[in-house]
């Protein structure tokens, strides 16, 4: 995503901005983006050594980190100490949570943070924003994301996905946080009483989609506090064959990351010193890449569900963001995940995002119409589209029950 990210601000600022990508492996990061085109360059980083991070952060006007989210809150507090405004791709709830905390030491740093600018959370928290603008009451946003890959493939992907298999399966593995009856809770990952069935706009179709963990439901609830929500959630879903895939491998076990204990012949247990998540991601990464055979058949659909009442009527808007394969200039599906930084951190640095100093959400701080503006330029489509209710009509029943009312 961070090359993407890197290419996108090459393409779309035109030189506007000096553009430096860090990385531990300085010569992957040039043939991935980082040493090419005018005003870019390359950089060692070792996000773990406060000294190497002081030294690659230093004079830095925005900070973009696109690392495995559980080091957010090291690169948040290096960009911090650099006086950099600073973005992310999202911290899987808790990750989110103990990020926020942070926002009186932005604010008198006279920074912004801005979590979670990817497509889920990020375009989605957006989504939800156009959704709710009408709105004199909004009760309830429901985060949806269901995606397909129609792409024939002479080798096929073990495991076909965008971003960090390590972070899919912490979503599908770790309990999903979910914001009911104005209150937090958790529930089991996957649990099939969570399940529903959405129907997507073609040619994603209906879908399954289950709760997973994720930041949306960190910060959705206490944007829209003052308008009366009491239920947030976030789900998606995949393929039946991937999510088959999925389940087989978190029912295996080989999804945790708790150290291996082998059995020794019937003596007593020995550790093994890996864990069966570290094993599957060794083996995962030693799969021949997938290649395909014709034109790229993925696409997928990010959309706020957002339920409230207008002028005393309940009524359930819909925001759709589409991404097919053509978009961002043939990137496909992934440009909803890589663009949104490169668009906050021009959107900041032109002050069509207002530098107000803290942290805050996507849904807070980013203005609906430039954003979507960027989006439609660089390939995605968006929809929106409100359904007016009688009271007790079936827009308006809970998420749970509703099925595929998630798809009005």
């Amino acid at each position: 995503m961070g090359r993407i990210t890197a290419a996108d601000l090459v393409r779309t600022s035109r030189g506007a901005v000096e553009i430096v990508v860090a990385d531990r492996d300085v010569p992957r990061a040039a043939a991935r983006g980082g040493g090419r085109g005018p005003g870019v360059r390359a950089i060692q980083v070792d996000v773990a050594d406060p000294a190497s991070l002081e030294r690659a952060l230093h004079g830095a006007s925005v900070v973009i980190a696109s690392l495995p989210y559980r080091l957010n809150l090291t690169a948040m507090r290096g960009a911090l100490a650099a006086g950099a405004h600073y973005l992310d791709l999202g911290g899987l709830f808790h990750v989110t949570r103990r990020q926020l905390e942070l926002n009186p030491e932005f604010e008198r740093a006279g920074i912004i943070a801005i979590l979670g600018i990817g497509s889920a959370p990020g375009i989605i928290n957006v989504l939800a924003e156009l959704a709710a603008r009408d709105l004199d009451r909004v009760r309830e946003i429901h985060c949806l994301v269901g995606a397909v890959d129609r792409t024939r493939y002479r080798v096929v992907p073990a495991l076909g996905f965008g971003y960090s298999v390590d972070t899919l399966l912490d979503e599908f593995v770790l309990p999903s946080a979910v914001f009911r009856d104005g209150a937090f809770s958790l529930v089991p990952a996957l649990d099939p009483r969570e399940r529903i069935e959405v129907r997507f706009p073609p040619p994603v179709g209906p879908l399954a989609v289950d709760t997973t963990l994720h930041s949306e439901v960190a910060t959705l609830p206490s944007s829209f506090a003052a308008r009366g929500i009491r239920e947030v959630t976030f789900r998606q879903g995949f393929e039946r064959a991937f999510m088959d895939k999925l389940r087989f491998l978190v029912k295996l076990g080989l999804a945790d990351t708790t150290e291996l204990e082998l059995g020794n012949g019937g003596n007593k247990a020995v550790r093994a010193g890996v864990t069966p998540r570290q094993v599957l991601l060794e083996l995962v990464g030693r799969l021949p890449a997938a290649t395909a055979v014709g034109r790229p058949g993925r696409y997928e659909v990010l959309r706020a569900l957002v339920r409230g009442t207008r002028r005393g009527r309940s009524v359930s808007v819909v925001a759709d963001c589409h991404v097919g394969p053509r978009a961002g200039w043939g990137i496909g599906p992934d440009i909803d995940t890589g663009a949104p930084p490169s668009i906050a951190a021009q959107l900041l640095l032109s002050g069509k995002i207002e530098a107000r100093p803290g942290v805050w959400a996507p849904e807070e701080v980013v203005p609906v119409e430039p954003f979507v503006r960027e989006l439609k330029r660089r390939g995605m489509r968006i929809t929106c589209r409100a359904v007016a209710h009688r009271p007790g009509g079936a827009a308006a029943r809970p998420a749970r029950s509703a099925g595929s009312a998630g798809g009005v």
